[in-house]
């Protein structure tokens, strides 16, 4: 059996299924999954070796390899293998006041410089409302921890997904606007660095595969029970809120990805969020960005 230190935001739901139904074990593999409470950590565990592997943000992996100025002023040999899903439920939450609360309020986000956060700030700009001009921006780290601060009205927005925006709505904050409104996007991939690969490619490979299979059993409602008692153990759901999750699992717009394919269109999603957010910074493309061998995969964009 080898095990795979893999880096996470929040508790994997996938990951559960995979190990209580067998097909973990099947492949000869365990995960050992270590939380992480920032991207500038994660990648820092990546590049030192700590991690094998990560799900992470599209866009942390694009930031560490394609753009020198991310937090830790370095970039890597680091590599998208394949998609997990697609946001599960990522939107924008306001508190209870919603949006009028957010004009010269707080935007709680991982790091300002990050996928989610665009994500935040163009939302936002469709309301009308500018950072750093009718708002102020906040780093507090990974999901569950924004989510925390928003149910304690610490801070007035963030973006949340994974069963926290769930948490948060059933605390009665407001969902303002899906992702689903700015295009094709992915959530979640799965990435490592070329070291890593090197040492352990066939492995996290191997990993990815059962991710998809899992994920395409979950889809098509099989293992239901198994799923259901993970997202409450994982996640701290219970009753109609973890059976909405569930529902969200199998969505083709927002769920889980079946057959582990990043799309163009997807890609150009992330990097044009980028790109409109960062200003000053060198446009990317994405012929560049793929050029650059960010994703690692059997497939053709």
């Amino acid at each position: 059996m080898h095990t795979i230190r893999l880096g996470t935001f929040s508790p994997s739901v996938l990951l559960e299924v995979a190990t209580v139904t067998g097909t973990l074990a099947a492949a000869g593999l365990a995960v050992a999954e270590t939380p992480v409470r920032t991207s500038a950590q994660q990648f820092t565990d990546l590049f030192d070796g700590r991690l094998d592997a990560a799900f992470t943000n599209p866009d942390n992996v694009l930031a560490y390899r394609c753009v020198p100025t991310n937090p830790l002023g370095r970039t890597g040999d680091v590599r998208i293998l394949g998609a997990v899903d697609r946001g599960l439920g990522l939107a924008l939450f306001t508190g209870t006041s919603g949006l009028g609360a957010v004009r010269d309020g707080t935007f709680g986000v991982d790091v300002p410089g990050s996928g989610f956060a665009f994500i935040g700030y163009e939302l936002l700009a469709r309301a009308g409302l500018r950072r750093d001009v009718d708002y102020r921006v906040e780093a507090l780290g990974a999901t569950p921890r924004r989510a925390r601060a928003l149910i304690d009205g610490t801070i007035d927005a963030t973006v949340l997904n994974a069963g926290n925006d769930l948490l948060a709505s059933d605390s009665g904050a407001q969902r303002v606007a899906s992702v689903t409104a700015i295009g094709p996007y992915v959530g979640t991939v799965l990435a490592a660095t070329g070291d890593s690969l090197d040492r352990h490619g066939d492995r996290i490979r191997t990993l990815l595969d059962v991710v998809s299979a899992t994920a395409r059993d979950i889809v098509a409602g099989r293992h239901a029970e198994a799923a259901l008692a993970a997202v409450e153990r994982r996640l701290g759901l219970t009753g109609a809120t973890a059976a909405r999750h569930l529902e969200t699992l199998a969505d083709p717009q927002q769920g889980l990805v079946t057959d582990a394919r990043l799309t163009q269109a997807d890609l150009s999603t992330v990097i044009d969020l980028r790109n409109r957010h960062v200003p000053g910074a060198t446009a990317l493309t994405v012929a560049g960005v793929l050029a650059s061998g960010l994703v690692d995969a059997p497939w053709e964009l």
